[in-house]
């Protein structure tokens, strides 16, 4: 039996993917940090072994990776814990003769995006190259931008207002996948010991217009595709609040969501190599059903 170490297992994405390993008879470990300390013990599933660490312990982070096959990042913030945490557990992996590495990317794709447009994917890049080095086998899963957003944490949906936004293109094409979809297939892949460096997947790719005529067809009502900008004007306002805002360690500031849709509707972080089919035909939860879950309405 394969076991799967997890580390941010009780976060949203985590749990998910700990809940796909257990479907797929995975042996599953999940890491915490001590009781009393930032985090709460989870409540951990049937069949799931929970090992506690903190993140400055290197000894008790190398005794949680013991005996483990593969170490799954599921990981957010900023630098204190994209390059700091994360990368003392792979040190910790490395340490402990972990095979493989599957990094808390999640994302468009890392490698196109221009420096100094995106602070948090040049975090994940960074990473990239630290463990890139390292002698362990990495595997990154990209799949654009989570489709669970559109239902109100993305500035792109507008539902009060019945408007559909854009910058540049209307028909500029983006990738979109569900967490619960993202989940199954991470499982899959760190399953997968000939899994290759990088996996590209896309539950759906759709472009604004595209999810404008969904709404109209689903609610029978007008929408407004309305342009916002361009890319460059949104990613200069993004530039202009991250220098006036007060320094935050949380990592999904304004500024922050500002600068990942720039990614989409620029194009630039658009993925080009996807293996959706790589673990057998699956179902893909499509933009328009999201939509349609979350107005209430059948998928027709």
């Amino acid at each position: 039996m394969t076991t799967i170490l997890v580390a941010g297992g009780s976060g949203d994405l985590g749990g998910r993917i700990v809940r796909s390993l257990l479907d797929l008879d995975a042996h599953v470990r999940v890491l915490t940090r001590p009781a009393g300390g930032a985090s709460r013990r989870p409540d951990a599933p049937p069949g799931v072994e929970v090992v506690e660490a903190a993140y400055d312990d290197p000894a008790a982070l190398r005794r949680a990776c013991e005996g483990v096959d593969v170490v799954v990042s599921c990981l957010s913030g900023t630098r204190d814990v994209v390059l700091g945490a994360q990368g003392r557990l792979l040190d910790a992996a490395v340490a402990a003769g972990v095979p493989r590495f599957v990094p808390s990317d999640w994302s468009v794709d890392v490698r196109e995006v221009p420096r100094g447009s995106n602070r948090n994917l040049e975090l994940r890049r960074a990473f990239w190259h630290r463990l890139d080095a390292a002698p362990v086998r990495a595997t990154s899963v990209l799949c654009g931008a989570f489709t669970d957003l559109l239902t109100g944490q993305a500035p792109i949906v507008l539902f009060d207002r019945r408007l559909v936004l854009f910058w540049g293109s209307a028909d500029q094409p983006f990738d979109l996948t569900t967490k619960d979809d993202v989940a199954a297939y991470a499982a899959a892949a760190a399953l997968d010991a000939d899994a290759p460096r990088v996996l590209e997947i896309a539950g759906d790719t759709v472009t604004a217009r595209q999810l404008r005529d969904a709404l109209v067809d689903l609610t029978g009502e007008r929408w407004r595709l309305v342009p916002a900008g361009t890319p460059g004007l949104l990613g200069a306002m993004a530039r202009v609040l991250r220098a006036t805002s007060k320094e935050t360690a949380e990592p999904f500031p304004a500024w922050q969501g500002m600068q990942y849709l720039v990614s989409m509707f620029s194009g630039v972080g658009k993925l080009r190599h996807l293996a959706n089919d790589r673990y057998g035909a699956r179902s893909w939860t499509s933009a328009r059903e999201v939509l349609a879950a979350h107005l209430g309405v059948p998928v027709r």
